[in-house]
């Protein structure tokens, strides 16, 4: 079976297209029938290694707007807007990713394609916009300093 990105988001932008609101929480309604009664409520964190993660941290903080880890606990950690989050592992010969040798990739949901797109083009970055507009939305690619691939997605509606 081919996975592309309107198979692997088909599930959250129905859930986005349905209006689901920031105030329901991922357990209210009926669970499916195979789910466990406790469910998880969203990512709390991604970790990945890193050559220089100080750069790294530092070059998502400027281009994308992520925060940082905190230092301490007076400090709040980056806060996620509110909405579908795809989950999907791949099989391990998928070529979605783009080079074999890569274990993950991040998808970010952002507000505005174009406006980010602009962003970091005028920060000299390379990104490639996927010229297709998919039921769930729109598309565009960019890897980050350390060559691991970044998709941004424009949800539909």
């Amino acid at each position: 079976m081919t996975i592309d990105r309107r198979t692997l988001l088909f599930g959250a932008a129905t859930l986005a297209a349905a209006g689901t609101s920031e105030g329901v929480t991922p357990d209210t309604g009926p669970a499916p029938v195979d789910s466990p009664p406790e469910r998880v409520l969203g990512i709390g964190g991604f970790f990945f290694r890193s050559h220089d993660p100080k750069m790294l941290a530092q070059w998502y903080q400027v281009h994308l707007g992520i925060d940082p880890l905190p230092t301490n606990y007076g400090h709040s950690a980056w806060q996620q807007a509110s909405g579908p989050t795809a989950f999907a592992p791949f099989p391990m010969t998928t070529g979605y990713f783009g080079s074999p040798q890569q274990a993950f990739m991040l998808n970010f949901r952002v507000r505005s394609l174009d406006a980010m797109v602009a962003q970091l083009q005028k920060a000299n970055i390379d990104v490639k916009v996927d010229p297709k507009t998919y039921p769930n939305g729109r598309f565009a690619r960019l890897h980050d300093p350390e060559d691991n691939p970044i998709e941004l997605w424009e949800p539909a509606g």
